[in-house]
């Protein structure tokens, strides 16, 4: 059985990676947005505080960082609960489905991005999709061990 600390570790490390993945193809052009900045924008638009490019990146990094180890800690802990295989990696997909589906219609919505993010582009839902794709990958993997 997998332990809360194991789903909070594997998450953030998980979600560090997917946030310089989006931030780096935000970088290069590929991407229209980065998770890293609209997490910090809205964390400082949130506060009513203006906070410089460094200190949004940084804000944005950590709060990231921070919502993908508790994301991780509680799939473990509810398929613990639940009496299910936390390493079954069709339950970890169906899970990573889950996020990115929230992504999508709850969290980009509230940063202020729009449903599906459309106010980061067109391909927006495309970007989190390959996005969580790489968070899944790397959750399962991280749990498993490998990583």
């Amino acid at each position: 059985m997998r332990t809360a600390l194991v789903g909070f570790l594997a998450g953030a490390a998980s979600g560090v990676v997917m946030g310089f993945v989006s931030h780096i193809c935000f970088r290069l052009r590929i991407f229209k947005s980065s998770l890293v900045v609209i997490d910090g924008s809205f964390f400082f638009r949130t506060l009513r505080l203006q906070g410089s490019s460094s200190l949004t990146y940084a804000t944005g990094l950590f709060i990231h960082l921070v919502t993908s180890g508790i994301f991780g800690a509680l799939y473990v802990v509810a398929a613990g609960f639940l009496g299910l295989d936390s390493l079954a990696l069709p339950l970890v997909s169906l899970y990573v489905l889950l996020l990115w589906l929230s992504m999508l219609f709850i969290a980009l919505p509230v940063s202020g991005e729009g449903i599906l993010g459309t106010k980061s582009g067109p391909l927006a839902w495309l970007e989190q999709l390959i996005l969580h794709i790489i968070f899944g990958v790397l959750y399962y993997l991280a749990l498993k061990g490998f990583l």
